[in-house]
């Protein structure tokens, strides 16, 4: 037998085989299956962002990050987070655990929430079990109960709606005591 009929055959056999393997769909589950498992962890983690102008806008430090790039969701935890204005710290933000949505457009903090806004005459510290921030838009609401101490007052408010921007707050149901300068 001439060694070009046994190339021919081995060709082929080569050319049947791959052919089956790539049309009974077995190589489409794997580049599925590959995509599927999107998800990575990272331990202490530090976060520094910026913004367009290049100047600090976020520093962020979290014991542990899981991410789901698909689902454009990720949880943090034992996060401590500043948001920057004009170059210095604006707003602190802790809390045991962070989950954000929709590529972090929403981010959930739960678990012992301490959100401080510092100001030029001290600072407002809010204290609650929940409090939604939306990074983009510089707001934070709640529903849940908030505790809130300020250079002129301590009260508790049954929810909270905030724009840090413009430093405009919304309280509902408030108890407590305030003391105004004079």
């Amino acid at each position: 037998m001439d060694t070009r009929v046994l190339y021919v055959t081995a060709i082929l056999l080569a050319a049947i085989s791959g052919g089956y393997y790539y049309f009974s769909g077995s190589g489409q589950k794997l580049q599925v299956d590959a995509g599927s498992s999107m998800r990575s962890t990272a331990e202490n983690v530090n976060l520094t962002q910026t913004n367009e102008q290049g100047q600090l806008s976020v520093r962020a430090q979290a014991d542990r990050l899981e991410q789901d790039m698909q689902q454009k969701t990720s949880k943090l935890e034992n996060l401590n987070a500043s948001t920057y204005k004009d170059g210095a710290v604006d707003a602190t933000f802790s809390a045991q655990l962070a989950n954000g949505y929709e590529d972090n457009s929403r981010v959930v903090l739960s678990q012992g929430v301490v959100a401080t806004r510092l100001l030029s005459e001290g600072q407002m510290q809010f204290k609650t079990e929940e409090l939604t921030g939306f990074p983009k838009t510089r707001e934070i609401e709640t529903h849940k109960t908030v505790q809130v101490t300020s250079p002129q007052a301590e009260f508790i408010s049954q929810g909270l709606k905030a724009n840090l921007n413009d430093g405009q707050y919304e309280f509902f149901n408030i108890r407590g005591k305030y003391e105004p300068n004079s």
